[in-house]
């Protein structure tokens, strides 16, 4: 269910038991990760990690009025998804993630077509993630965003 919390503290104050812990956490992870020039904010009903307006004023999909989202998570009914629009674009560092995640924990990541769901504590990669967070400069991104969108 997409929240309707209108900043990030009220999104935590909402989500279920069930997932806070590990929102709080991987929401601290990304924070203490993220490269310089990204910024927190609440971004289609979940935690958003985004390209502020003032250093892309072109906006996601040309939108001078939304910031290009980069990462978000959210606490679902049955998971923790985290969203990372990073790896649209960049088979080598998906295939990475993908890759230690299965040597990590001896199975397949639980993974649709733009995020990852994570059913249990025991099963987000926290140190992976932090890897994975610092990979992508928010320079890196634009380019790779802005190449993207050439291609489509």
């Amino acid at each position: 269910m997409k929240s309707t919390a209108s900043s990030v503290e009220g999104y935590l104050d909402s989500v279920d038991a069930t997932w806070k812990a590990m929102i709080v956490k991987l929401r601290n992870v990304i924070k203490e990760n993220l490269p310089p020039g990204f910024a927190e904010t609440m971004s289609h009903g979940m935690i958003g990690y985004v390209v502020p307006l003032d250093l892309y004023p072109n906006g996601y999909h040309v939108n001078p009025k939304e910031p290009l989202p980069y990462i978000d998570i959210a606490a679902r009914k049955n998971n923790v998804a985290m969203y990372h629009m990073g790896l649209h674009g960049n088979a080598e560092i998906r295939a990475w993630f993908v890759d230690s995640y299965i040597a990590i924990y001896e199975r397949p990541l639980d993974m649709g077509k733009g995020c990852f769901r994570f059913k249990n504590d025991a099963l987000l990669p926290y140190d992976l993630i932090k890897e994975l967070v610092r990979k992508i400069s928010v320079e890196g991104y634009i380019e790779g965003y802005e190449r993207a969108r050439k291609g489509t």
